[in-house]
Order: C-alpha cells, then structure tokens, then sequence
C-alpha cells in the first residue's frame, strides 16, 4: 500500500482527501491510500513513520507550513524563498528515507489568478500578512504586480498598512483585491473584511482564498459592485494536482 497524507493540527473536513480518495477510486488505484496525520506539536512529525512504513508523499497545512521545514533533507529553491512548504516529496535510498520540500501553493494561486488579469490590473492590496500571504506575495512579483497587505499586527513591516487606511482613492488604483485570512469561512458566514466596499468597481478583481462558503461575503459584496470573483478552490485543485505530480515525478 502506497500511502499519501497531510499533516495538520485539526483538520475535521480535509479538501485533499476528497481530492485524492476520489482520485485514487477513479483511477483504480486501489494499493494506494490518503490519511490525515492530525498533530498536537509538529515534534510528533517524525512519529507518523513509526507506524507508516510506506510514506511516499505529504501535504502541509496550517498551522506547519514553516515549522516542517526543519525535518527536511532538501527545500526547493522557491518554496526556501517564501519560507514554507506545502508538498513533502519523500523518497528511499538503501533504507534511508529522504525529504524534499516544495510549495504548491505558488502555482495553485498563479494559475487561478491569471487568467482574471487585464493590462489595467498593475496594483494589488492583500488582506491579511499570515502565512497564506507568502505565495501571494512572491507571484505578485513574479507578475511584476505591486502590493499592499492591510495588517491588523501590532508592528507593520514594508508595505503595510492599517485598514482604516484603505480609502476610497487607494481603491481606485489597486484593483486587485485578495483575501488571505480565515475570516467568512464557515460557519462564520455573516463575516467579511472591514473595507469600503462601495469603492469597488466593475474593473476590480477579488480573489478569496476561502472556498467554503463558495462564495463568501466578501465576494458578494464585490460581486454586487460589478467585480470579477473568484474562491479559492481553483487554486486547491490546482495545487493537489502538482502535488500529484512531484510525488511522482
């Protein structure tokens, strides 16, 4: 039995094992398996090898997309650069288990993103500064695409800024809007990012990484200003395909 996971602190409904449960079923591939490895602390990593002795690929999901990263033999160069991994590839050699790290994340949010973007779309404003904003931030600049990100931490960094200072001008250039906080995911539906929404306009593109609700408040609302919207199940899809095929590339 070839075994596949993700490991997670409380994970409840797991996108990826939908994913690849019905993946494996569609394509009768019946010696392989997807488990969640629910953790309490990341020092219990090491552990899930004791009782899975065929391990060939992970995922990672919050809250240990950067802590993963020092049990790791190898980290590829763009996932080094963001400074977290989603994707463990994990290979053997003469017994010795091997640990590569990648960051899926990056061409989910590319390739669902992209193909919303005008010319007119130069500037973007990220909502939120945790970890899901790192992908966000190095495919912004792989598009040559500046940036904002509205922080609600006490201490602001380059390019930050407070939401209070996310006024009716700075809407009118920054076009892109991207929603990368926790905030509307169910069951909290009634909930969205503190924004002048009335701003928005048929040239803006919103873009939420939440997926459940399908379409979150946040996106309602710009939808009713005449947005172009987006969740962020595209970009799930997309990642947990290029997971599939590092694992076995």
């Amino acid at each position: 039995m070839k075994t596949f996971g993700l490991i997670g602190h409380r994970l409840g409904y797991s996108f990826s094992r939908k994913f690849f449960a019905e993946k494996f079923e569609h394509e009768n591939l019946a010696d392989h398996e997807y488990v969640n490895f629910e953790l309490d602390s990341i020092d219990e990593f090491p552990g899930i090898f004791d009782q899975n002795k065929n391990i060939c690929g992970l995922n990672c999901t919050i809250p240990y997309k950067q802590q993963i990263m020092q049990f790791l033999d190898e980290i590829d160069a763009e996932a080094a650069q963001i400074g977290a991994v989603n994707t463990v590839k994990i290979s053997y050699k003469d017994g010795s288990r091997f640990l590569k790290g990648f960051n899926t994340d990056i061409y989910g949010f590319e390739n669902s993103l992209a193909p919303m973007l005008e010319e007119k779309h130069k500037k973007a404003l990220i909502l939120g500064t945790g970890g899901a904003s790192k992908a966000i931030k190095h495919i912004l600049d792989k598009l040559k695409i500046e940036y904002l990100s509205a922080s609600i931490e006490d201490q602001l960094f380059d390019n930050e800024i407070r939401y209070n200072e996310i006024t009716d001008e700075l809407l009118k250039e920054y076009l892109i809007i991207v929603h990368a906080t926790p905030i509307g995911t169910f069951p909290n539906v009634d909930n969205c990012p503190d924004i002048p929404y009335q701003s928005i306009t048929s040239n803006h593109v919103l873009f939420d990484l939440v997926y459940n609700p399908e379409e979150t408040l946040f996106l309602k609302k710009g939808k009713a200003q005449g947005a172009k919207i987006k969740n962020g199940l595209e970009m799930l899809y997309l990642q947990a395909i290029r997971a599939w095929e590092i694992w076995n590339a």
